[in-house]
């Protein structure tokens, strides 16, 4: 094992191939998987028409999933509530306003849900 002169790690065959921003093994590389911090636990419903041209969306932010989750919960609303989406930076964006059709829907699944917004 050599070293260079800063202390970092130049060549080591003992785990393999390392990442080299953490200087983990690549199997255990913390550096591309950015966490979703956490919330406050309140999954909240709200409409927005910004940036849109006045068209509406449903935007429900909060939800305790991780990303694959998410996208497949997602799907799941967007099928109940018959439209369209997305889900963009952990927020799922459904297509209209669908407040009525959503609040209950998550609150079968536990959560906390607070329509928030007009």
């Amino acid at each position: 094992m050599k070293k260079r002169s800063e202390g970092g790690l130049v060549f080591s065959t003992e785990q393999g191939r390392m990442c080299p921003d953490c200087r983990n093994p690549v199997s255990e590389c913390c550096c591309g998987a950015p966490a979703r911090p956490a919330g406050d636990g309140v999954v909240r419903v709200s409409r927005e028409t910004k940036g849109r041209k006045g068209k509406g969306v449903t935007l429900v932010t909060g939800i305790p999933l991780d990303e694959k989750a998410l996208k497949a919960f997602a799907k799941v609303l967007k099928a109940k509530c018959g439209t369209g989406g997305t889900v963009k930076d952990g927020i799922v964006e459904i297509q209209g306003d669908q407040r009525d059709v959503l609040v209950p829907l998550l609150q079968e699944k536990g959560w906390t849900v607070k329509r928030s917004g007009g």
